[in-house]
């Protein structure tokens, strides 16, 4: 095919020339004899807006039809690529819309070797594959030439929706330091206000339902958290509600004994949830939920027994807790406990008495019971805590006390550990430390219960249960009685 109409000047003399000139009129050059341009192919950066100009002009790439596409072809002798891929587009691929090759024509595959084209061993896309982005190297978004593009890679310009942006986060609420109730925390999980520690999952826990509320704490000096609490609401025959709370703690001489306070409590509960809607006594009930308890921490032992048998020098206390609870059910106050762990009553009206109504079951309270010392010589004494009555496989037989009592007016009952006790422990000092709106807010009550032990050195895991007691409207009574009743 004739290319004299691509000559601007003659080769010989540079004569400017014209369309469809046969010779040079100055020199004579036969201008239909005009030798191949040669074979490289300047090229440009894959992206880049313009080509580059080689000495005799802009070179396009041929279009499969022929036609030039006005476009230059891609070589990875290109500076902009200096990791050595090759982005090279073979000049048979590159079209321009609504230029595709006629029917039956394949078009031109070009030369079947050299930097970018099938066979290439530098090539790590393989024979055949193809490289191009939709706006780069000779082609359009909208390309629909007839030339089949099924193997292909698509090459899409990434849109917004490409890019969902992630669901906003809901704000928690702000928690305040269990010890002053007034400070925030930080990042560090310690209060801006008073510097206290917060506590992690079991080391604070917190519940409250309508009658009842509770708060169990690690304290200030213990590693962990070996006491446990369960509180609950049991529907009674008649109709009406039992609220219940159990709390217990575990023997810190003993081997695990955050086990064994958990399996007592949960296991008590249970009992009593079972036992109350049939018709039990809540005396009896209890009674029984405190044999329930101590099989249960009796069971923990085992695991204990094998690992005795594996070391025979090793010495293991068997798992042991103590266990202190309490039930408000149609107008009766019930208790029952072994161990250490104690129940207040604090009436609504502070000009009336408080009462304990538990006896610890302790070296010094033995020595008083047995009139050989007096209360502030016994307590102050070093065995004073020493436990004389606990549940666990190593205790003496199980003899729970239980009581039963009928206030005569409203107040609260609290139900804690000696965490909390040793900081307040005669009576009056327990209605000291309540809030005086502790019956309609025993939560808040048990938080600032926990708050006071904190402050008075928390040597100790600390845990409180609050149950209000309501009076029953003038003529209703007691579905179990009047009176009061002890075992």
């Amino acid at each position: 095919m004739s290319q004299t109409h691509q000559l601007s000047a003659c080769p010989g003399c540079e004569e400017p020339l014209e369309t469809g000139d046969s010779f040079c009129e100055v020199c004579g050059y036969d201008l239909t004899a005009v030798p191949e341009p040669p074979g490289d192919r300047p090229t440009v950066a894959i992206g880049a807006h313009a080509p580059e100009e080689s000495p005799d002009g802009p070179l396009a790439a041929p279009a499969p039809n022929g036609q030039s596409t006005g476009r230059p072809t891609p070589d990875v002798s290109d500076p902009g690529f200096p990791d050595g891929t090759d982005h090279t587009v073979a000049p048979a691929h590159i079209a321009e819309p609504g230029h595709a090759p006629a029917p039956g024509h394949a078009p031109d595959p070009g030369p079947a070797s050299g930097p970018g084209h099938a066979g290439d061993p530098r090539d790590p896309r393989g024979a055949g594959a193809h490289e191009g982005r939709a706006g780069q190297g000779g082609q359009d978004d909208d390309y629909d030439g007839g030339e089949d593009t099924a193997d292909m890679p698509v090459f899409q310009v990434p849109t917004v929706d490409d890019f969902p942006l992630a669901a906003p986060v809901a704000q928690q609420p702000q928690k305040v330091c269990v010890a002053c109730r007034a400070g925030r925390i930080d990042t560090d999980g310690y209060c801006e206000n008073c510097g206290h520690a917060q506590p992690r999952e079991r080391d604070h826990q917190e519940r409250e339902l309508g009658t009842v509320a509770a708060v169990s704490d690690r304290g200030l000096r213990h590693h962990r958290n070996e006491d446990a609490f369960a509180i609950s609401e049991a529907q009674l025959p008649d109709g009406t509600t039992a609220t219940i709370a159990v709390v217990c703690d575990g023997v810190s001489s003993a081997t695990r004994p955050d086990e064994a306070s958990a399996a007592a409590s949960a296991t008590a509960n249970a009992l009593l949830l079972e036992s109350l809607p049939l018709g039990t006594h809540p005396q009896q009930a209890l009674h029984e939920a405190i044999l329930a308890a101590a099989e249960a921490v009796n069971v923990l032992a085992a695991d204990q027994s094998q690992a005795q048998e594996h070391d025979p020098h090793r010495h293991q206390n068997a798992p042991a807790c103590t266990l202190v609870s309490s039930i408000v059910a149609g107008g009766l106050l019930v208790v029952g406990w072994i161990g250490d762990s104690r129940v207040y009553w604090v009436p609504d009206d502070r000009s009336a008495p408080p009462a304990r109504l538990t006896e610890d079951d302790s070296w010094a309270a033995q020595m008083v019971a047995a009139g050989l010392m007096g209360e502030a010589e016994a307590y102050a004494d070093d065995r004073a805590h020493a436990i004389t009555g606990w549940l666990g496989a190593d205790a003496y037989e199980i003899d729970p006390h239980t009581a039963s009592f009928k206030p005569d007016r409203p107040g609260v009952v609290v139900v804690c550990t000696d965490g909390l006790w040793n900081y307040a422990e005669a009576a009056q000092d327990m209605a000291r430390a309540i809030p005086a709106d502790a019956a309609t807010r025993p939560l808040h009550s048990a938080q600032v219960l926990v708050g006071h032990a904190l402050d008075g050195g928390g040597h100790d895991n600390v845990t409180v249960a609050v149950l209000p007691f309501p009076m029953l409207p003038q003529g209703a009574g007691s579905a179990y009685g009047s009176g009061a009743a002890q075992q």
